[in-house]
């Protein structure tokens, strides 16, 4: 009996001890777990800190970019323009040994509006033509001049039967699409049928040097309230610059009429 006893105490005593030994093992895993736990915490707190300055930088500095891209080729189109219309007459002026910059450039644009107003007489047009005359014999120049003449007939602000006449869109090429053109004159269909009225429609397909050539009724024609540089313009910058109401020209006139009481 007192064997068991004696054991039963010496039991007793070692689970007193083993106790707090086990409290303290549970204490310092939940430590550790709790540390871990707010490091990691912080740690992704810190990632999206670092991701949000990076978006708010990112947006700002292609904001930044997309402000000043079309103010920098400006100048730089400006400045390279300067220098090339400076470059015709300052060799002139470098020989007398005046070095003025910018002087080339005013003599370059008084000498063309010079030519404008002589060639706008009547002696002008005369030796223009001569010219012509001279340059339409050459093999390969005249299909040079003829096609860059009519480019340049297109923005001039002489209207003769090369230029473009108005701006128009068609139905092309199917129906429930649009296509961007310029009249460039009108013809009449003769048939079996009678005559029909048409219209001579240049739609560009690359920067206006090149297109398709349609002729189309005159009803299916849609004139737009546009000028034609308004129209080149839109054309060269891909319809960046196109307006965000198009209105025609039977609407423009609709409007312009007196309200009848």
């Amino acid at each position: 009996m007192g064997d068991d006893k004696s054991a039963a105490m010496t039991a007793s005593r070692d689970r007193e001890l083993l106790i707090p030994v086990a409290e303290s093992v549970d204490e310092d895993s939940s430590k550790a777990s709790s540390s871990s736990s707010s490091s990691s915490s912080h740690h992704a707190g810190r990632e999206t800190f670092y991701k949000i300055v990076q978006s708010w930088a990112s947006k700002k500095f292609m904001t930044g970019c997309v402000i000043l891209f079309p103010i920098a080729i400006t100048f730089y189109i400006t400045w390279w323009f300067i220098h090339f219309v400076d470059g015709f007459f300052s060799p002139i002026y470098a020989q007398l040994g005046i070095d003025i910059f910018g002087l080339g450039f005013v003599t370059s644009i008084t000498f063309i509006f010079l030519v404008g107003v002589f060639m706008s007489s009547w002696l002008g047009a005369s030796v223009l033509g001569l010219g012509e005359w001279f340059i339409k014999r050459m093999p390969f120049v005249r299909h040079i001049y003829n096609a860059s003449k009519q480019i340049s007939s297109a923005i001039s602000p002489d209207q003769n039967t090369q230029a473009f006449k108005e701006v128009a869109i068609i139905r092309h090429p199917r129906i429930g699409e649009y296509a961007f053109a310029f009249i460039t004159s009108s013809v009449t269909l003769q048939s079996d049928a009678g005559e029909e009225e048409l219209c001579c429609v240049f739609v560009p397909t690359n920067h206006l040097y090149l297109g398709d050539i349609f002729l189309i009724n005159t009803k299916d024609v849609i004139r737009l309230n546009l000028s034609v540089r308004e129209g080149i313009e839109i054309v060269i910058s891909g319809g960046m610059s196109m307006p965000q109401i198009l209105s025609t020209l039977d609407t423009q006139l609709e409007r312009s009429r007196p309200e009848r009481s």
